[in-house]
């Protein structure tokens, strides 16, 4: 029977199908979310391995650079051209990136090629979360979703360990074991392609519509400054000339870059009308600020468990997966409720209520806490975190207009991924600007200490004022009475952050409860698409 205006075609996908596209995409976003993490227990090895020890950060800037800025340009193209030619444009460049990186020859060729490794990666992540939204309903796209947060928690469990194993191997197949830290994405990436190749075959109706190229390039400029200088400022000086022309070039390019924006209307890579949008505006606020608590206290949790805890960055991964555990089971249950009820607002404001709640409660551990303590608020975060973080990209979604999916998708990670790198920025900063000043406190609180001074006595080579903070390793084979002002210093200061992270989570679960509750829709982005083209062809 062929479909009448009053009842447009619908293009719904069958739970199989929808799984089969589904394994395709969870392998995308799981290359791009192991890739953020499996480089932190590799890299010294890898810097050593290529001479370039002092310049190990440029790799992990130039990578976060490239996948932030091409977001919302993969967003925008893929309402234009397709989801599909620009989700395999992304693992094509992505793949590329790899194989680069893993036979790259000095630090600043890494670099290089870890930019053009971001250049994929700003797609993977957001492309997939848009095209689960092209094939479900909002009501049930909700108990999917639950498998990239699944990933996501997975890959920061496995990205230190696989990180960790390979740095620790001479080689392998032939290849110096660190480089397949590049190389094992190369099966993952042909395997994704092939899947989404052949399965991927959604209707996309082309946009004739311009880039907005010159908003890509405005953007770019405004905002390469601003996160170099998030990632080289502590080294720079907050108020060095480095630093303040940054700044300067990055306002004045986010300047051109409004105005631009406002001049190209609907063709703007990220179109103002979606901020008089109350959802759009309220969710991405709210996905910055959570961006900047998240990330920022996440950072600092490794570096509790391997300088204060010891241990290793493999061994960290793996105690973190109690947060893991509560990311997966709060967003698989939450989805499972969303997809039931359909009601979601009170899940953000549940989870970062509880995620404030649980930093500020790190805040209160040391040196002697318990581990079993650490691990319990691990989970509470994990379930904080799996109730929102996906919730609030879901509301996005219910709330824009078809055409608008993919920018507004790519948006909602964007905003999260600058947040991140603000918080990441700020909180080292706080880190290593009151560590100093907890160590000599410990220190001369350890003056009087009979242990302290036996132990200082047998190691006359070791000077309290000299300590450098850059690199820690001396604490592994110091005396453990010696070692524990250092440790007190350390932890004291990490309470510090996490009391920040917790304040900064306290002002995102405040901006929460402005978020407006839109019904969520039954059918699915492509039904939708339909509807909207048999309204208009009834209106014409």
């Amino acid at each position: 029977m062929t479909a009448t205006v009053d009842e447009p075609q619908q293009n719904t996908l069958s739970h199989r199908q929808i799984l089969v596209i589904l394994s395709g995409l969870m392998l995308g976003m799981f290359l791009a979310a192991l890739d953020q993490t499996i480089m932190s227990s590799a890299m010294k090895t890898i810097a050593d391995q290529l001479h370039g020890q002092t310049i190990q950060a440029w790799a992990t800037t130039a990578y976060l650079i490239t996948a932030t800025i091409s977001t919302p340009l993969y967003g925008k193209l893929s309402d234009i051209l397709g989801r599909k030619p620009m989700y395999l444009t992304a693992i094509a460049i992505f793949l590329l990136g790899s194989v680069l990186s893993g036979i790259a020859g000095s630090m600043y060729e890494l670099a290089a090629y870890r930019a053009v490794q971001g250049l994929g990666a700003g797609g993977l992540m957001s492309l997939a979360l848009a095209i689960i939204a092209d094939i479900t309903s909002p009501r049930e796209r909700s108990r999917y979703q639950g498998y990239f947060m699944a990933v996501w928690g997975l890959s920061s469990v496995a990205g230190p360990v696989v990180g960790g194993f390979f740095a620790g191997i001479d080689s392998f197949a032939g290849f110096d074991g660190w480089r397949w830290v590049f190389l094992i994405n190369v099966p993952i990436a042909l395997i994704a392609l092939f899947v989404v190749a052949r399965n991927l075959n959604v209707p996309h109706k082309r946009v004739p519509q311009r880039v907005d190229y010159f908003g890509a390039i405005a953007l770019t400029v405004g905002l390469v400054p601003l996160l170099i200088v998030a990632e080289q400022g502590r080294e720079w000086g907050w108020a060095s000339p480095a630093a303040l022309a940054s700044y300067a070039l990055g306002v004045l390019g986010l300047v051109a870059f409004v105005l631009i924006e406002r001049r190209m209307g609907d063709a703007a890579l990220l179109p103002l009308r979606l901020f008089r949008r109350p959802v759009f505006s309220v969710a991405n606020l709210v996905n910055f600020i959570m961006g900047m608590g998240m990330f920022g206290a996440m950072m600092s949790l490794p570096l509790y468990l391997q300088i204060v805890k010891g241990a290793t960055p493999t061994q960290s991964g793996l105690m973190t997966l109690p947060l893991t555990a509560g990311i997966i089971v709060s967003a698989m249950g939450s989805g499972r409720a969303i997809a039931k009820t359909g009601r979601y607002r009170k899940y953000p404001i549940i989870g970062l209520g509880l995620t404030a709640a649980s930093l500020i409660a790190f805040s209160f551990i040391g040196v002697d806490t318990p581990l079993w303590v650490t691990m319990a608020i691990m989970v509470a975060i994990g379930l904080g975190l799996g109730l929102c973080m996906q919730t609030l990209i879901l509301a996005i979604q219910n709330d824009v207009p078809v055409r608008d999916m993919g920018v507004a998708t790519s948006a909602g990670t964007f905003f999260r991924s600058i947040g991140g790198t603000v918080g990441t920025a700020a909180f080292l900063s706080i880190l290593f600007g009151v560590v100093g000043g907890r160590i000599e406190a410990a220190m001369s609180a350890a003056a009087t200490d009979q242990a302290f001074l036996a132990a200082l006595a047998r190691d006359p080579g070791f000077t309290p004022g000299a300590i450098d903070l850059n690199n820690t390793a001396f604490l592994n084979g110091l005396d453990p009475a010696l070692a524990r002002p250092v440790l007190v210093g350390f932890a004291d200061a990490l309470s510090t952050v996490f009391l920040v992270g917790g304040l900064v989570m306290v002002v995102a679960f405040a901006a929460v409860w402005f978020l407006k509750e839109v019904p969520l829709a039954e059918k699915s982005g492509i039904d939708r698409a339909a509807d909207e083209d048999a309204r208009f062809a009834a209106m014409h």
